[in-house]
């Protein structure tokens, strides 16, 4: 079911056919280098980079900033922009950030602070969520990557793919028995073992597409 479709994650990883436009990515770094003008602290005036490791507080005043809009998960997060991420390391990095930017510790901040908390929270807690679960960290590297799959479309789903979804909604619908039960759930478990070896094909591409970058590298 699967096999058919798997030309639109490939092509994140390099594979685009001849022929066919491929849409650049703008980079975090390249994001920021764009922006010639250093963004000042709004509480002392003070300037702060973005490129700085300490992207949460003015370097000066120590007044919470507002949240990077250059910054992707990944980065937020400290992690590799890559399919395979070590989780136990992603729930440290939640931790941390939480401790630094929740809003139970700017109770006595102002509104200010105050309301940019709030951001970093809700900011913190999707991109923990997103790169969680497989499922979700691999929609999100398409879209970093330009390829984005709305929710609940026909987005490229051959009319052979659709009829299958309905008749295993239509054969869940009628379902009395555990045997019947028992038979849907083996049809969607295959599906999930076809969608899980395309998405651990992603990982190997996604760590050739980063040794290409490393060779690109000047010495």
């Amino acid at each position: 079911m699967w096999r058919g479709r798997v030309g639109a994650l490939l092509r994140v990883w390099g594979f685009w056919p001849t022929g066919v436009p491929r849409r650049r990515l703008l980079s975090c770094d390249a994001a920021s280098q764009a922006g010639s003008n250093s963004p000042h602290c709004w509480n002392c005036g003070g300037p702060w980079g973005s490129g700085r490791e300490d992207r949460f507080f003015c370097p000066q005043c120590r007044a919470l900033q507002a949240p990077d809009p250059t910054r992707d998960y990944f980065s937020l997060m400290d992690c590799n922009r890559s399919f395979r991420v070590d989780t136990a390391k992603l729930q440290h990095r939640y931790q941390q950030l939480q401790r630094l930017v929740h809003p139970d510790f700017f109770s006595q901040r102002s509104q200010t602070e105050k309301d940019f908390s709030e951001k970093h929270s809700t900011l913190v807690n999707d991109a923990y969520k997103t790169l969680l679960a497989p499922l979700s960290r691999g929609l999100y590297l398409l879209k970093l990557h330009g390829m984005e799959i709305p929710e609940r479309t026909d987005y490229e789903m051959d009319r052979q793919f659709l009829m299958e979804i309905m008749e295993i909604n239509e054969k869940l619908a009628e379902a009395e028995s555990e045997a019947a039960m028992k038979e849907i759930e083996s049809i969607v478990t295959d599906d999930f073992e076809e969608a899980k070896e395309i998405l651990t094909k992603m990982r190997y591409f996604s760590n050739i597409e980063e040794k290409i970058k490393l060779k690109k590298i000047p010495l």
